[in-house]
């Protein structure tokens, strides 16, 4: 296999300050029992550099953005799209894509602009365990 044949995890980009995005990664982590999902925060470089590649403002911390096959999803369409991928239960909650997505992020926006004030956030992002390491990008 060559370097152009590697296999690219699809990486989940989170608000690496936010408390409640630091529990959802930790929930993803705890049902992702394939480790198909890698994981990066907004603000690291590897995340600023994929928010710049995808035409996205770098201070687009409110919203979860998935990276998957060359094509990204923000706010709702990513979290569905990951509750697709966790398979089981959890895809129960992609039946939600026949609401409409402006009513989705419109939920989502809102719980975004007040997830510090709810769950609070931390003076620096969040740092994985050596077990946890690998699934996590500069």
């Amino acid at each position: 296999m060559g370097a152009s044949d590697t296999v690219v995890k699809p990486v989940v980009l989170f608000d690496g300050v936010c408390n409640l995005c630091n529990g959802s990664v930790q929930f993803i982590i705890k049902r992702d029992k394939a480790s198909k999902l890698q994981f990066a925060a907004l603000q690291s470089q590897y995340g600023q550099a994929q928010l710049s590649r995808l035409g996205l403002a770098p201070s687009s911390l409110q919203s979860i953005v998935l990276i998957k096959d060359n094509r990204f999803y923000q706010r709702s369409n990513a979290v569905l799209e990951i509750a697709r991928m966790l398979g089981g239960f959890w895809l129960v909650f992609y039946i939600l894509k026949i609401v409409p997505t402006f009513f989705r992020d419109w939920i989502y926006n809102g719980i975004a602009k007040k997830r510090y004030r709810w769950f609070g956030k931390q003076e620096q992002c969040m740092i994985p365990t050596p077990e946890l390491k690998a699934r996590f990008l500069d």
